[in-house]
């Protein structure tokens, strides 16, 4: 049995996607909503792998935007490679500790791929991940110091946050920034190094899990034409999502978003109870 996603549907998700996917809401918990309501089964693997996929358009959005960032990254990581000197440069540790923190996020992905698209793809879990991760998201701002800045981001800092992405893999809705942005500020980092830092992280982290999916999105019915727009989509909407989260995280905390995804999980329990939406 084949999964047909339309244009129409494709332009949707990606403009679902490209808002979500950095904002601390779960792109995915959101993106699963939507698919319900579109009549899409949230649990088959082409529907998992087209929604990996798209999130590709949202990656390069953030390529684009820290086009001069990466390229700082790069050039000291390939610099202390060839000369011992350089190593002692932060930006040579730093391009190395992104890489190492993706680890964690890539074995579980490996070791769990049948129950992220099986039991865990239900809507249930995503309306309980939303208000559980809404939680963890009020204590971060509560004992949050702010003390720290992106100079100061030590290995430890880059795989505990790292493997906090775990969570959102886990647990659709409770969302991949939400918890790196989370995690961040409960050791210490000011928001706007913890949401760059969660920028950072995705890049690897999502690159790798869109490709991954590829395969299974185009061989189980998915057509090339929604898989395209869909990305496209979403990295035109992720730009601007990007530029505005970080000027919001500048001045105001994030427990606004915490407010609003109690509500989207408080309703999409009425949903699922009233048999409005199957789970």
């Amino acid at each position: 049995m084949t999964t047909t996603i339309s244009v129409l549907d494709s332009v949707i998700l990606g403009v679902v996607e490209g808002l979500t996917e950095f904002l601390p809401v779960s792109s995915t918990g959101h993106l699963k909503i939507t698919e319900g309501f579109l009549d899409i089964p949230v649990d088959d693997p082409a529907v998992v792998g087209f929604t990996a996929v798209i999130q590709v358009g949202a990656i390069a959005a953030v390529l684009v935007y820290f086009f001069g960032d990466i390229v700082r990254l790069a050039t000291a990581w390939g610099r202390g490679l060839v000369k011992p000197a350089a190593r002692a440069d932060h930006d040579y540790k730093f391009a190395w500790w992104i890489i190492f923190a993706t680890v964690p996020i890539v074995v579980v992905g490996i070791l769990a791929q049948s129950m992220i698209k099986g039991p865990l793809a239900s809507l249930w879990i995503v309306a309980g991940s939303l208000i559980v991760g809404s939680v963890v998201m009020w204590l971060a701002e509560k004992f949050a110091t702010q003390d720290r800045g992106e100079k100061e981001v030590t290995f430890s800092d880059a795989m505990l946050v790292g493997s906090s992405q775990i969570l959102a893999m886990l647990f659709p809705g409770f969302s991949r920034s939400g918890a790196t942005i989370s995690t961040s500020l409960l050791l210490g980092l000011d928001r706007v190094t913890a949401t760059r830092l969660s920028f950072f992280l995705s890049i690897p982290a999502l690159t790798g899990a869109g490709l991954y999916e590829l395969k299974d999105a185009m061989g189980a019915g998915v057509g090339a034409a929604p898989l395209i727009v869909g990305t496209v989509v979403s990295f035109v909407v992720a730009y601007g999502s990007v530029a505005w989260l970080l000027k919001f995280v500048a001045r105001h905390s994030i427990n606004g978003f915490a407010i609003y995804r109690v509500i989207v999980g408080l309703a999409l329990f009425g949903l699922l109870f009233g048999n409005v939406l199957q789970p």
